[in-house]
């Protein structure tokens, strides 16, 4: 143990050592600090829902409530879901720095409606938000080498290695004493930080240990390539210089290079264009005979087909069936492209197992519930909400009901369920 001591007397009087301890501390914790801000941000954005809600329904309601039009009260009334994000997100926040968390849907077509928001550039949100990932993944790798690079080199060109492996205790075992105990202090910088941050969140225990054994991993793997260009017996430089270059390729320019590919192999439409087909679809609707709209509407549908027939003046089931209609017609390009985004991030996912910088991030987003597969599961979640509102106000408009002030309380409410069966944390509606 006072082998180790000695040691890190020895490191400790390395200036740039603890400079770069230091630095890498600083910016793990203001790396958690802003995720956790924005965390909260997002949640208090979700817990004003009901306050906005109500202040947003309430002038309907009144408007409503004289002509008892449920007609109206479907086409004007607005319904909140939310994703609520789960107790890791502060340190991944991956897709829910890109897509929407909070989604005020109306009894329409839904497609146009989930698709509106999808026109980001994901080769532009690669890197992603200065969060513990983003440090972990791509800061991290830098301060290895700072530590690593000159670990021998540097004992050798100051004439000291031959002296350093003569000594008892010296040779091998002195460098896998300096090697563990730089890898140790990384390891806590980051790790001490991250699990008081954690704690402070709520995350589980078990998580908390993923993420931990994760963050050891991935040092060892580039505590273990410095190790590899040591054994060349190069100038400290000419370490210094190799090491840099290959986190340039395995953190940026490899991945980025692979989601290119994957993105040419497993061509994918934007969601955009599925919103502009449903929004082609609806307005096409106007031309066509009512009678052929309603007849493929109950085609589908057939638990409304006993609803009174259309008269010659407007009717709102008419206008939501064609919605509905709309919706239809674009289902197998909404399968498609959700089966390509699936793809892409099942070849993603597999090339982490090569790379780990891909690797580490793909899990930690996982772990954290901000991955596609969270984004599209919320999406289900739409969908399934919607259903329910759609079927709401089609019995009182298949059936011509009135609807009044109190109907509105009985419209269905969003249940933020998360995939895993658990529930979040969900404004009281």
């Amino acid at each position: 143990m006072s082998l180790f001591a000695h040691e890190l007397r020895l490191l400790l009087r390395q200036r740039l050592t603890v400079i770069a301890l230091v630095l890498l501390a600083a910016l793990t914790v203001a790396a958690l600090v802003a995720g956790m801000a924005e965390v909260a941000r997002q949640r208090a954005a979700i817990a004003a829902i009901p306050a906005a809600q109500a202040q947003d329904i309430g002038p309907i309601a009144a408007w409503v409530d004289k002509e008892k039009d449920s007609g109206s009260a479907a086409y004007y009334s607005f319904h909140p879901t939310w994703d609520a994000p789960s107790p890791l997100a502060f340190a991944a926040l991956g897709m829910r720095d890109v897509s929407p968390y909070i989604l005020r849907v109306r009894a329409l077509g839904l497609e146009a409606q989930v698709y509106d928001g999808d026109t980001f550039n994901p080769e532009l949100a690669l890197p992603g938000r200065f969060d513990f990932a983003f440090v972990l993944v791509f800061l991290a790798p830098l301060f290895v080498i700072a530590l690593f690079h000159d670990l021998v080199s540097a004992e050798r060109e100051a004439g000291r290695a031959r002296m350093l492996e003569a000594l008892p205790n010296g040779g091998r075992a002195l460098w896998r004493r300096r090697t563990w105990l730089r890898l140790t202090l990384l390891w806590a910088v980051l790790a001490v930080p991250f699990v008081a941050a954690a704690t402070i969140e709520g995350v589980g225990f078990a998580i908390i240990l993923i993420v931990l054994l994760s963050i050891i991993a991935y040092l060892l793997f580039w505590t273990g390539l410095a190790a590899l260009v040591g054994r060349l017996r190069w100038s400290s430089v000419a370490n210094a210089a190799t090491l840099a270059a290959s986190w340039l390729v395995l953190v940026l320019v490899v991945p980025t290079l692979a989601n290119v590919a994957i993105n040419q192999a497993i061509p994918v439409n934007q969601g955009a264009e599925i919103a502009l087909a449903q929004r082609e679809a609806v307005n096409r609707a106007w031309d066509i005979p009512r009678d052929d709209t309603m007849r493929r509407f109950y085609a589908h549908h057939p638990e409304w087909a006993d609803s009174p027939p259309l008269g010659p003046e407007f009717h709102y089931k008419w206008y939501l069936a064609f919605h509905q209609n709309g919706d239809e017609s674009v289902a197998g390009r909404v399968r498609a492209y959700r089966a390509g985004l699936e793809a892409r991030d099942a070849a993603g996912r597999a090339f982490g197992w090569v790379l780990p910088s891909v690797g580490v991030q793909a899990l930690l987003t996982r772990l954290a519930r901000t991955d596609l597969d969270a984004q599209l599961a919320y999406q289900d979640r739409i969908r399934e909400f919607h259903g329910r509102l759609r079927t709401f106000y089609y019995g009182y408009l298949f059936r011509d009901r009135p609807f009044g002030t109190a109907d509105f309380a009985r419209a269905p409410r969003f249940m933020d369920v998360t995939p895993a069966g658990g529930r979040q944390p969900s404004p009281v509606m």
